[in-house]
Protein backbone atom coordinates (compact mmCIF):
# COMPACT_ATOMS: atom_id res chain seq x y z
CA UNK A 1 0.00 0.00 0.00
CA UNK A 2 1.32 3.83 -0.94
CA UNK A 3 2.37 5.06 2.45
CA UNK A 4 0.24 8.35 3.34
CA UNK A 5 1.80 11.03 2.87
CA UNK A 6 0.86 15.04 3.71
CA UNK A 7 1.04 18.37 1.55
CA UNK A 8 4.28 19.63 2.01
CA UNK A 9 5.67 16.40 2.60
CA UNK A 10 9.25 16.37 1.17
CA UNK A 11 9.12 13.25 -0.91
CA UNK A 12 8.46 13.11 -3.99
CA UNK A 13 5.01 11.85 -5.65
CA UNK A 14 4.20 8.27 -6.56
CA UNK A 15 2.08 6.00 -8.17
CA UNK A 16 -0.57 5.15 -6.09
CA UNK A 17 -1.03 8.62 -4.77
CA UNK A 18 -4.15 10.90 -4.86
CA UNK A 19 -2.96 14.43 -6.09
CA UNK A 20 -5.01 17.41 -6.61
CA UNK A 21 -4.87 18.94 -10.07
CA UNK A 22 -5.67 22.81 -10.15
CA UNK A 23 -6.17 24.87 -13.66
CA UNK A 24 -6.13 28.12 -14.51
CA UNK A 25 -9.78 29.16 -13.19
CA UNK A 26 -8.94 27.33 -10.09
CA UNK A 27 -11.11 24.36 -10.77
CA UNK A 28 -10.06 21.74 -9.01
CA UNK A 29 -9.67 17.44 -9.40
CA UNK A 30 -8.73 15.01 -7.45
CA UNK A 31 -6.72 12.09 -9.84
CA UNK A 32 -4.94 8.93 -8.59
CA UNK A 33 -1.48 8.27 -9.75
CA UNK A 34 -1.19 5.14 -11.82
CA UNK A 35 2.47 4.10 -14.01
CA UNK A 36 1.38 4.80 -17.24
CA UNK A 37 -2.13 6.79 -17.13
CA UNK A 38 -3.47 10.03 -18.16
CA UNK A 39 -6.17 12.36 -17.19
CA UNK A 40 -8.45 13.64 -19.19
CA UNK A 41 -10.57 16.89 -18.72
CA UNK A 42 -11.35 19.58 -21.35
CA UNK A 43 -8.17 20.98 -21.54
CA UNK A 44 -6.47 17.81 -23.27
CA UNK A 45 -4.87 14.91 -21.47
CA UNK A 46 -2.15 15.01 -18.48
CA UNK A 47 0.48 12.26 -18.14
CA UNK A 48 0.90 10.60 -14.79
CA UNK A 49 4.49 9.62 -15.55
CA UNK A 50 5.12 13.90 -16.38
CA UNK A 51 3.75 14.10 -11.97
CA UNK A 52 5.34 10.71 -10.55
CA UNK A 53 9.01 11.44 -8.92
CA UNK A 54 8.67 14.64 -8.88
CA UNK A 55 7.57 17.75 -5.66
CA UNK A 56 4.66 19.09 -4.79
CA UNK A 57 3.56 22.58 -6.70
CA UNK A 58 5.18 21.74 -10.11
CA UNK A 59 3.53 22.57 -13.18
CA UNK A 60 2.60 20.26 -15.54
CA UNK A 61 1.29 20.72 -19.50
CA UNK A 62 -1.72 18.64 -20.91
CA UNK A 63 -1.74 17.97 -24.84
CA UNK A 64 -3.55 20.83 -25.76
CA UNK A 65 -0.96 22.64 -23.70
CA UNK A 66 -2.91 23.82 -20.99
CA UNK A 67 -1.62 24.22 -17.31
CA UNK A 68 -1.95 22.70 -14.30
CA UNK A 69 -0.38 22.84 -10.48
CA UNK A 70 0.16 19.49 -8.72
CA UNK A 71 -0.40 19.41 -4.81
CA UNK A 72 -0.74 16.81 -2.29
CA UNK A 73 -5.02 17.08 -1.35
CA UNK A 74 -6.28 18.66 2.12
CA UNK A 75 -8.52 17.54 4.10
CA UNK A 76 -10.81 19.96 2.73
CA UNK A 77 -9.66 19.70 -0.25
CA UNK A 78 -10.83 16.02 0.40
CA UNK A 79 -14.39 16.62 1.43
CA UNK A 80 -15.24 19.01 -0.97
CA UNK A 81 -14.43 16.83 -4.30
CA UNK A 82 -14.26 13.14 -3.29
CA UNK A 83 -17.19 11.08 -4.27
CA UNK A 84 -20.47 11.63 -1.56
CA UNK A 85 -23.51 9.33 -1.37
CA UNK A 86 -25.16 11.42 1.96
CA UNK A 87 -24.58 15.72 1.92
CA UNK A 88 -20.85 15.93 3.60
CA UNK A 89 -20.19 18.11 6.81
CA UNK A 90 -18.34 21.14 5.52
CA UNK A 91 -14.42 21.59 6.16
CA UNK A 92 -15.86 24.66 8.49
CA UNK A 93 -18.31 22.49 10.45
CA UNK A 94 -15.64 20.08 10.95
CA UNK A 95 -13.38 22.11 12.53
CA UNK A 96 -15.58 23.04 14.74
CA UNK A 97 -17.30 20.19 15.75
CA UNK A 98 -13.29 18.78 16.80
CA UNK A 99 -11.99 22.38 18.05
CA UNK A 100 -15.64 22.88 20.41
CA UNK A 101 -15.79 19.15 21.18
CA UNK A 102 -12.45 19.05 22.14
CA UNK A 103 -11.42 15.86 20.40
CA UNK A 104 -8.06 14.99 21.19
CA UNK A 105 -5.79 12.06 20.80
CA UNK A 106 -6.14 8.60 22.30
CA UNK A 107 -10.10 9.24 22.99
CA UNK A 108 -13.15 7.12 21.56
CA UNK A 109 -15.33 9.07 19.33
CA UNK A 110 -18.77 7.66 18.36
CA UNK A 111 -20.34 9.33 14.97
CA UNK A 112 -23.45 8.61 13.53
CA UNK A 113 -24.29 8.63 10.94
CA UNK A 114 -21.09 7.84 8.65
CA UNK A 115 -22.89 9.86 5.85
CA UNK A 116 -20.16 9.87 2.74
CA UNK A 117 -17.01 9.83 5.80
CA UNK A 118 -15.90 13.37 5.84
CA UNK A 119 -16.45 13.79 9.07
CA UNK A 120 -15.51 9.94 10.06
CA UNK A 121 -11.99 11.22 8.50
CA UNK A 122 -11.51 14.21 10.59
CA UNK A 123 -12.47 12.34 13.41
CA UNK A 124 -10.05 9.53 12.85
CA UNK A 125 -7.52 12.24 12.33
CA UNK A 126 -8.10 14.30 15.69
CA UNK A 127 -8.42 10.76 17.25
CA UNK A 128 -5.10 9.30 15.99
CA UNK A 129 -3.73 6.06 16.13
CA UNK A 130 -4.24 5.82 20.48
CA UNK A 131 -7.38 7.02 19.50
CA UNK A 132 -10.76 5.06 18.34
CA UNK A 133 -13.61 6.16 16.00
CA UNK A 134 -16.68 3.68 16.04
CA UNK A 135 -19.80 4.81 13.34
CA UNK A 136 -23.66 3.88 12.94
CA UNK A 137 -24.91 4.07 9.61
CA UNK A 138 -28.51 3.03 8.82
CA UNK A 139 -28.39 2.58 5.25
CA UNK A 140 -26.15 0.40 3.17
CA UNK A 141 -25.61 2.71 0.33
CA UNK A 142 -24.09 5.27 2.30
CA UNK A 143 -22.24 3.14 4.35
CA UNK A 144 -20.88 1.95 1.27
CA UNK A 145 -19.32 5.39 0.40
CA UNK A 146 -18.14 5.73 3.35
CA UNK A 147 -16.41 2.96 3.66
CA UNK A 148 -14.18 3.38 -0.02
CA UNK A 149 -13.63 7.14 1.00
CA UNK A 150 -11.87 6.59 4.32
CA UNK A 151 -10.23 3.42 2.59
CA UNK A 152 -8.97 6.36 0.10
CA UNK A 153 -7.71 8.53 2.75
CA UNK A 154 -6.66 5.94 5.50
CA UNK A 155 -5.83 3.12 4.07
CA UNK A 156 -8.43 -0.01 3.62
CA UNK A 157 -10.24 -1.36 7.02
CA UNK A 158 -8.08 1.31 9.35
CA UNK A 159 -7.63 -0.58 12.60
CA UNK A 160 -9.44 2.01 15.02
CA UNK A 161 -12.10 2.45 13.00
CA UNK A 162 -15.26 0.51 13.59
CA UNK A 163 -18.45 1.04 11.16
CA UNK A 164 -22.04 -0.36 12.41
CA UNK A 165 -24.30 -0.90 9.94
CA UNK A 166 -27.44 -0.31 11.98
CA UNK A 167 -29.19 1.53 14.52
CA UNK A 168 -27.04 4.09 17.09
CA UNK A 169 -29.76 4.14 19.82
CA UNK A 170 -29.07 0.36 20.03
CA UNK A 171 -25.10 0.15 19.56
CA UNK A 172 -24.87 2.72 22.73
CA UNK A 173 -25.78 0.26 24.87
CA UNK A 174 -22.19 -1.70 24.62
CA UNK A 175 -20.05 1.33 24.45
CA UNK A 176 -18.18 3.75 26.55
CA UNK A 177 -16.70 7.11 24.72
CA UNK A 178 -15.62 10.39 25.46
CA UNK A 179 -17.66 12.31 23.19
CA UNK A 180 -20.54 11.70 20.19
CA UNK A 181 -21.48 13.34 17.66
CA UNK A 182 -24.67 13.05 15.79
CA UNK A 183 -25.87 13.77 11.95
CA UNK A 184 -29.16 12.58 12.01
CA UNK A 185 -32.55 13.69 11.31
CA UNK A 186 -33.80 13.02 14.78
CA UNK A 187 -30.89 13.68 17.27
CA UNK A 188 -33.10 14.39 20.47
CA UNK A 189 -34.05 10.07 20.13
CA UNK A 190 -30.71 9.67 20.57
CA UNK A 191 -30.29 11.82 23.87
CA UNK A 192 -30.95 8.62 26.72
CA UNK A 193 -28.44 6.13 24.87
CA UNK A 194 -26.04 8.78 25.13
CA UNK A 195 -26.28 9.68 28.23
CA UNK A 196 -25.72 5.97 29.13
CA UNK A 197 -22.20 5.40 26.93
CA UNK A 198 -20.71 9.20 27.52
CA UNK A 199 -18.21 8.95 30.57
CA UNK A 200 -19.24 12.27 33.04
CA UNK A 201 -17.65 15.31 31.79
CA UNK A 202 -18.13 13.99 28.10
CA UNK A 203 -19.79 15.87 25.53
CA UNK A 204 -22.10 15.63 22.58
CA UNK A 205 -22.14 18.03 19.90
CA UNK A 206 -25.35 17.16 17.31
CA UNK A 207 -25.53 18.86 13.49
CA UNK A 208 -28.96 19.75 12.56
CA UNK A 209 -29.75 22.09 9.78
CA UNK A 210 -32.97 23.09 10.90
CA UNK A 211 -34.66 25.62 13.41
CA UNK A 212 -37.23 23.23 14.28
CA UNK A 213 -34.66 20.52 14.95
CA UNK A 214 -32.81 22.46 17.48
CA UNK A 215 -36.05 23.60 19.48
CA UNK A 216 -36.81 19.97 19.42
CA UNK A 217 -33.17 19.12 20.80
CA UNK A 218 -32.94 21.64 23.46
CA UNK A 219 -36.32 20.36 24.84
CA UNK A 220 -35.26 16.33 24.84
CA UNK A 221 -32.35 17.84 26.42
CA UNK A 222 -33.92 20.03 29.18
CA UNK A 223 -35.97 17.48 29.88
CA UNK A 224 -32.99 14.66 30.82
CA UNK A 225 -30.95 15.89 33.99
CA UNK A 226 -27.64 14.09 33.07
CA UNK A 227 -27.26 16.72 30.50
CA UNK A 228 -25.95 20.57 31.05
CA UNK A 229 -24.53 24.05 29.59
CA UNK A 230 -26.24 22.97 26.29
CA UNK A 231 -24.76 25.79 23.63
CA UNK A 232 -25.90 25.83 19.64
CA UNK A 233 -23.70 28.19 17.11
CA UNK A 234 -23.44 28.28 13.15
CA UNK A 235 -20.10 28.83 11.04
CA UNK A 236 -20.14 31.19 8.30
CA UNK A 237 -17.67 31.21 5.81
CA UNK A 238 -16.58 34.39 3.41
CA UNK A 239 -14.27 34.03 1.05
CA UNK A 240 -12.76 37.71 -0.35
CA UNK A 241 -11.02 38.07 -3.83
CA UNK A 242 -7.58 39.85 -3.57
CA UNK A 243 -6.67 41.15 -6.92
CA UNK A 244 -3.65 44.30 -6.67
CA UNK A 245 -6.02 47.18 -5.36
CA UNK A 246 -9.52 45.37 -5.94
CA UNK A 247 -10.15 44.05 -2.48
CA UNK A 248 -13.85 43.17 -2.00
CA UNK A 249 -15.62 39.71 -0.61
CA UNK A 250 -16.53 37.54 -3.24
CA UNK A 251 -20.24 37.18 -4.07
CA UNK A 252 -20.54 33.49 -3.33
CA UNK A 253 -20.00 32.40 0.20
CA UNK A 254 -20.77 29.25 2.64
CA UNK A 255 -23.40 30.31 4.68
CA UNK A 256 -25.40 28.50 6.89
CA UNK A 257 -25.10 24.45 6.39
CA UNK A 258 -26.20 23.57 9.81
CA UNK A 259 -26.50 24.09 13.72
CA UNK A 260 -23.88 22.44 16.26
CA UNK A 261 -25.38 21.77 19.57
CA UNK A 262 -22.79 20.84 22.47
CA UNK A 263 -24.10 19.93 25.54
CA UNK A 264 -21.90 18.25 28.57
CA UNK A 265 -23.12 14.95 30.55
CA UNK A 266 -23.00 15.03 33.98
CA UNK A 267 -21.83 12.63 37.21
CA UNK A 268 -24.99 11.18 38.79
CA UNK A 269 -24.79 11.30 42.82
CA UNK A 270 -24.85 8.27 44.89
CA UNK A 271 -28.86 7.06 45.45
CA UNK A 272 -29.81 10.17 43.66
CA UNK A 273 -30.92 10.79 40.16
CA UNK A 274 -28.21 13.20 38.64
CA UNK A 275 -26.59 16.20 39.97
CA UNK A 276 -28.18 19.70 39.47
CA UNK A 277 -27.88 21.57 36.54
Amino acid sequence: MTVRRFPGDAAPLEAGETVLLIDRKQRRYLVELTAGGEFHYHGGAVAHDDMIGHTEGLLVRSAKNTQMRVFRPTAADWTVKAPRGAQVIYPKDQALIVGLTDIRPGMTVVEAGAGSGALTCALLDAVGDAGRVISFELRDDHANVAERNVARRHGAGPANWTLHRGDVVAGLADVACHRIVLDLLEPWEVCKSAATALHPGGLLCAYTPTVPQVMRLHEALAEDPRWAAAETVEALLRPWNVAGLSVRPAHRMVAHTAFLTIVRRLAEQAGEGAVDA
